[in-house]
């Protein structure tokens, strides 16, 4: 059940991320369909970014929670930069979003690639287990020794847990109550809604959906490398397994609401955890992993995340209310 639960953090902790982001820049007015690229190319600094530090021994294992949170900031900042291509061409050439956001996604895992196979010479897109465990919390980190019985509630929290799922359950907290507590959120809410109305107040309405859009590819940023970090998904390949677009799924699956987007999360993150680990789960303790025994095939587990996000769409997406002037260009003098 521990296993469970954290594999199961491990893959909703980025969901959460990345459909926030494109919450902000759906709010703003901007569809922001290039999450799966931001994530491809903020999995790749990521990994780049802790493989040189470690080579150059710029840091040591005790020190792995400063360079996991170096790493996630530095994740941020390339992610953002990234997405101010999508800004320039939905904001100041009023190109078709929709487009925009697809040419995106098919630029990151081919920058990728060429970046891996010319300039690096090497495959480094995934991060290597030794590298993995820098960033993880154990009970010996916190000096409580490994032998001793914390209960469930504390090996969930407290052992072989990475410290960058409380900074990302801490950041979307502080987003959320921006969103929707304060002047700058509820500017940004307007300028998705009625950017004619919003430019009357004297609101910025270009300035806001780029500041929605580059908030949107830092989040994108960060989800991509702990994606890659805790559910150990990426590879040479150059792709996320499409957790961008399951990102958006939840994201219209929980209304652009981040309360409902955080249930969905954990909910499309268990079906993810389950299709990725039926052959080991043993939820009975008795040693059998009953998933793989009840003879369905391993393909039909792994159909399942997306399976289920179908069904969910099928039945939820006309409740679903996307805020109104959405993949629509600003023109300042249209009334």
């Amino acid at each position: 059940m521990v296993f469970l639960i954290q594999q199961t953090l491990a893959y909703a902790i980025p969901l959460m991320i990345v459909a926030l982001a494109g919450v902000f820049a759906e709010r703003s007015g901007i569809i922001n369909l290039a999450l799966e690229g931001i994530m491809i190319f903020g999995a790749f600094i990521g990994v780049c970014f802790v493989k040189i530090m470690q080579e150059k021994e710029v840091f040591t294992v005790e020190q792995g929670q400063l360079l996991l949170v170096l790493t996630l900031v530095v994740c941020a900042v390339f992610g953002a930069v990234f997405s101010l291509l999508l800004s320039f061409s939905a904001v100041n050439l009023k190109a078709d979003q929709t487009i925009g956001g697809t040419a995106l996604n098919l630029l990151a895992p081919a920058l990728v690639l060429f970046l891996i196979n010319v300039v690096a010479k090497q495959s480094i897109l995934r991060i290597p287990g030794s590298s993995a465990k820098w960033f993880m919390i154990k009970k010996s980190t916190l000096g409580i020794p490994a032998d001793k019985d914390i209960g469930m509630l504390g090996e969930i929290l407290l052992n072989k847990v990475y410290l960058s799922t409380y900074i990302c359950i801490v950041v979307f907290i502080v987003l959320s109550i921006i969103l929707y507590k304060t002047k700058f959120g509820l500017r940004l809410r307007a300028c998705g809604e009625n950017p004619q109305a919003a430019d009357s107040l004297g609101i910025k309405v270009y300035k806001m959906r780029y500041a929605g859009t580059t908030i949107s590819g830092a989040l994108a940023g960060v989800g991509g490398f702990i994606y890659a970090l805790g559910a150990a998904g990426c590879s040479s390949s150059g792709e996320v397994a499409g957790f961008g677009f399951l990102a958006l799924a939840v994201m219209i699956f929980g209304n652009w609401n981040p309360g409902s987007i955080a249930v969905s999360a954990l909910l499309f993150g268990l079906f993810k955890c389950i299709a990725a680990s039926y052959s080991t789960i043993d939820i009975n303790g008795d040693g059998v992993a009953w998933l793989s025994e009840i003879g369905i095939s391993s393909h039909v587990y792994r159909l399942l995340p997306y399976l289920i996000t179908i069904i969910v769409l099928a039945f939820t997406s006309k409740k679903s209310r996307a805020p109104k002037a959405e993949g629509i260009p600003y023109d300042k003098g249209a009334r």
